[in-house]
């Protein structure tokens, strides 16, 4: 009989071994949860014991459910925040991310006005949205966190989290926690990713403003199921709920868009840090 033979009972064991370990059938490795820094994937001690290592700051990542034409997802704003902010954060170190608010005020329903005129757009009050996102930095700061970021995919409500922060700042003086409001996250899509856009020969009325062919391509960059490609060629500009031109949009062009978003928010939260 062959070495090869004889030590095939040995393999075979050891495979037994590592199928019988916890986290394989699922495939796993243990302890994987480690890398995450999405907080509702941890348990409550893991939390507890990442926030005493000095993981102290907490990204509150903010979406919005509403139409972006035929093309784009409901969701849009949802995925796009959940993904950027994992990566913001993974780049700032020492952050976590806390679940999206998929909630916010996108106009009146009776009559309905902005968005609400297509089906799928959810709203809620401006206030239940201050009260919701004020309570949520509370619950953060009570678990040990003392920098509460928020990062706001949206813009019709960029001013209210200015004010919601500068309300919780005050309410916090004398204490080490602080609310932060990331305006370059939102900031950078209007600017810097525009203007490389621009720098390749794309027009403002292309660009666009709302699942244009920046909205578009960004959402491609970051979760290309969201956006029906086939659907794209047969898009009108100006109706719809388009305001832009989407047919040239690719995740290539994104990317600009992505790394912008970044690159600008990273530099705004270590410098809001450095200030506290």
């Amino acid at each position: 009989m062959s070495a090869r033979v004889r030590s095939l009972p040995v393999v075979l064991l050891i495979i037994a071994l590592a199928a019988s370990a916890p986290g394989f059938a699922a495939g796993r490795a243990p302890d994987a949860d480690r890398d995450t820094v999405q907080l509702d994937e941890l348990t409550w001690t893991e939390l507890r014991d990442r926030i005493a290592g000095g993981q102290t700051s907490v990204i509150v990542p903010i979406g919005g459910t509403e139409q972006s034409g035929p093309a784009i997802a409901l969701g849009k704003h949802n995925q796009r925040v959940r993904i950027l902010s994992d990566r913001i954060a993974r780049t700032l170190g020492n952050t976590l991310v806390a679940p999206v608010l998929a909630y916010v005020p996108e106009g009146r329903i009776d009559p309905p006005t902005g968005h609400m005129r297509f089906p799928g757009t959810i709203t809620i009050p401006e206030n239940a949205f201050e009260a919701v996102l004020e309570s949520t930095a509370r619950s953060l700061r009570h678990a040990g966190f003392r920098d509460i970021l928020f990062l706001g995919d949206h813009g019709g409500y960029q001013a209210a989290l200015k004010t919601i922060a500068e309300r919780l700042n005050r309410e916090w003086a004398g204490s080490p926690a602080r609310a932060h409001a990331i305006e370059q996250y939102y900031r950078a899509t209007e600017t810097t990713y525009v203007q490389a856009l621009k720098r390749r020969g794309f027009r403002d009325d292309e660009i666009g403003v709302h699942a244009g062919l920046a909205d578009t391509a960004l959402t491609q960059a970051l979760d290309p199921a969201l956006v029906r490609t086939e659907r794209l060629a047969s898009v009108k500009p100006g109706t719809d709920g388009v305001a832009g031109d989407p047919h040239r949009a690719d995740a290539e062009l994104g990317k600009l868009g992505v790394d912008a978003v970044i690159a600008e928010s990273v530099a705004a939260v270590r410098q809001a840090l450095v200030r506290r």
